[in-house]
Parts: C-alpha cells; structure tokens; sequence
C-alpha cells in the first residue's frame, strides 16, 4: 500500500545546472550558476511517499540534513531509506567500531543511474540491502566533495548509521573528518589513499582498475582499422593515467601501431565537454574511444552515433551502442561491500584489512573490476588472446606494467621486472610512449 504524508519540514532545494566541475578531487565548479529555493515551514509542506512493503526493503526518499543551512554549490541531496520489516541484531562478536550496527549509509557524488561510476556504487549498496534484509540502507546521491559530504554523513549517524562508505575520490577529507568525530564509526572511503596512520576505524578500498582496462586495450587493438584510439579522461590523477597507460600497452601488444589519443575535460561529469571531446577525436581519424568518467552515456551514444566503436568503462552501457560496443570494464562491488559490513558490525573492522588502503586485483582473485561482456564484433581469436593475456597478468610474474616499459618521452618509467600494485599506482603520473597528448599542468 503507497501513503502519502504531509509533513512539515525546513526544505533546502538545489537545482544544480552544472554538475560535477573543475577539480582533481571532483568538487563541482562553485563558478557554476545554481538556483537555490529555501522554504519554511510556515507556508510550505513537505511531501513524503512512503510504501509499506509485503516484503523487506521499501524505500523512501527524504530530504538529506534537513535544515535551514544553504547547501554549498552543490546538486540537490537526496536520501534514499530502505526499511526493513523487522530489525535482527547481526552476531557481534568483537568490541570495535561499528559494532551491532544496524542502519548503513552510503554517499555518491553523482546520481544513481548514470551508467557509470555512481550507479556501479549505488548497486553495490542495494547488494548488502538483498542480503541483509534486516539492516536499513540509506542512499545519498549528488553529494558534492566538501563540507556538505560531512553533513550527510553526521546525519546519517544522527539517525543511527555506524557504518558509512563514502564512495568518491574527493569524499576522504570529509570522511576522515567525520571519523575522528565518531570514533565508534567506520567509515571507509572509494578510491582514494590515506598518507601517514591509517585510523581504526577508517580506510580506503578499491580494485586494480587498470588490469581490466588492460584486456579492453587489446580488444580496442585488434578492433581499430586506423589505429587511432581515443580516451577522454577527467583528471590526471594516478587512477587515470595507470588506465590510459594500461589500455595503450594491451592495444600495442597485440598491434604494435596502436595509438592512444587523449583528451581531459577537468570534470568527471559533463556531457558537453564529453561530446566535444568525442568529436574532436573523430575528427583526427579515432575509430576506437574509450573514456575515464563517472558518467558514460555521452560518449557511448556519440560513438554508437557516429558509425564508431566504444570500450565502455564503470558500468555495462551496451544497451547504449549495441552496433559498436567492442567490451568494457564494470564495478561489481557487491562481495566487498558486504564483507565490508559484515566486518564492522561484527565488531572486527580495527586491525581488519580494510583497516588500511586495502588494493586488490587479479593476483588476488577478487578483483571488484570486472570486464564487462563483449559485442558482436569481438571474434573468438580475440577472446582467446584476452583470456590468455587476463592467466598472464593474474600469476605472479606477470602484470600490465612488466617492464621495461618506457615513458612517453623515451626515459625508463617502469624497470625489467613485475611492479607490485602499490608501485604501479606511484609510478603512473606522466604517459607511456605511444599515448599522444599531454598532461594538463598545475
């Protein structure tokens, strides 16, 4: 049965007309124009649908930190509760943070369904709601990387969340902050690397993202006709360039011509400078584009668009271009989100290896990135070459960045021998010979 109830409620509204702009830490623009809409309670009511469920799991979207504070140059907050039917109590068996929690949270700088990284995340936490129906999930989506990622997330331990996944690169000083103020809290943060001591009850998580892009570069290799690939990239943070590198050295391993175009659009969501990128690109005889932002849509319907192939990236978008997808890379995050949870409430997250900047890949065997599955063009030879190329770089002499591998500008970037991941991720800050582009500076 849906209800709807009027409540009265301090209702901030931001309608944010540029998302996501202009920094390496994906803080959206504050140059960005926003119309902000503050009403009381006075003469405003605000409106909430709630549905009583036949089973676990009804959500309800409510207003995030509901107050009379202005969000600062950010997108509208929402907050998305999953209610279940009836509350156990997990087996607590430690003493540390976290411990019983019953209500999780989870913050996103983007929305929920934009074919890439926010909606990767966002179904991640709908796998911990399917398989504890008796924890409450609460979503935050478009919270931006500042102060505001902080406000949600005291609200979300206002409510009763001991648990908090603070899923962008630009959310760690927000959620440090959060966690030295609640020490009986985890909070862990995607993506992003904590220097010097390492909180108990705080860490980083994320895959090795550059061993899938790795396999796609081959596919792209054996796929272009001009040997002109294309990536359009947001930042060039070590995340972006160990992927450009690594979709470069899997497309000239198996076609030695194989050139990498690139172009940064200092944003991680921003369709127009996404679709300008993706023409330029074209227009230098690109036949193959790939992308690093947190949204995909644009540059997957632009290629599918223009008679071109796409490597998509985050998220399965095959739907979009179902001529020219070739494969992809995807977040299946559900496994170590749940084992994340099941960690903390269990009392055990202090001394835990997520208790760290914890990195996993395929030597590992859990690598959270995962290839995506393969258009109608990919023949049989070359899924045989990527799964060759996938036993290779999974044992351990083997890795996408096995030296030597030289620079761009022809010095030695990597030396003979297998970098280990915490080496692959410091050495990526400048391209491998045969990207074309440079990095932005400053």
């Amino acid at each position: 049965m849906r209800t709807r109830l009027l409540v009265p409620a301090f209702a901030v509204s931001i309608v944010m007309l540029a998302a996501g702009c202009g920094s390496k830490s994906k803080t959206p623009d504050t140059t960005a124009a926003a119309a902000v809409e503050t009403t009381t309670p006075a003469d405003t009511t605000a409106t909430v649908d709630t549905t009583t469920p036949a089973a676990a799991g009804a959500e309800t979207t409510v207003a995030a930190g509901a107050d009379t504070t202005p969000v600062l140059a950010g997108a509208e907050t929402t907050v998305a509760v999953s209610t279940p039917v009836a509350a156990a109590a997990s087996a607590a068996t430690g003493t540390g943070p976290g411990l019983g929690s019953k209500k999780v949270g989870f913050i996103f700088v983007g929305p929920k369904d934009d074919y890439g990284y926010n909606q990767a995340a966002y179904e991640g936490s709908q796998a911990v709601k399917a398989k504890h129906p008796e924890l409450e999930i609460v979503t935050a989506e478009n919270v931006p990387e500042d102060d505001n990622a902080t406000r949600v997330m005291e609200k979300m331990i206002s409510d009763g969340a001991k648990v908090i996944f603070a899923t962008s690169y630009g959310h760690l000083d927000p959620a440090l902050k959060v966690a030295a103020a609640h020490p009986d809290v985890v909070v862990v943060q995607q993506g992003n690397f904590i220097k010097g001591t390492v909180p108990p009850n705080s860490g980083t998580y994320f895959g090795t993202v550059y061993e899938p892009v790795f396999l796609a570069g081959i596919a792209a290799g054996k796929a272009t006709k001009s040997n002109k690939l294309g990536y359009v990239y947001a930042f060039p943070i070590p995340q972006t360039i160990a992927n450009i590198n690594a979709f470069e050295l899997g497309a000239q391993s198996v076609n030695p011509a194989a050139q990498t175009y690139v172009v940064n659009t200092s944003n991680w969501c921003d369709p127009a400078k996404q679709a300008e990128a993706a023409k330029s690109l074209f227009a230098q005889g690109v036949d193959v584009i790939t992308q690093h932002q947190d949204c995909t849509a644009t540059i997957t319907k632009a290629a599918e668009e223009a008679g071109k192939m796409v490597v998509g990236y985050h998220a399965d978008a095959s739907a979009l271009a179902p001529k020219g997808w070739i494969t992809g890379s995807e977040w299946s995050w559900g496994a170590m989100y749940n084992d994340i949870v099941e960690t903390a409430i269990a009392g055990k997250f202090t001394g835990s290896k997520y208790n760290a900047n914890y990195r996993v890949g395929y030597k590992d065997g859990a690598n959270p990135f995962v290839q995506s599955k393969f258009g109608p063009g990919v023949d049989e030879a070359t899924k045989k070459l990527i799964a060759d190329a996938k036993t290779a770089i999974s044992s351990p002499d083997g890795s996408p960045f096995k030296g030597p591998i030289m620079a761009q500008d022809g010095s030695e970037m990597f030396a003979a021998g297998v970098p280990d991941y915490a080496s692959v991720e410091s050495k990526n800050t400048v391209f491998v010979k045969g990207v074309v582009g440079a990095i932005p500076k400053g």
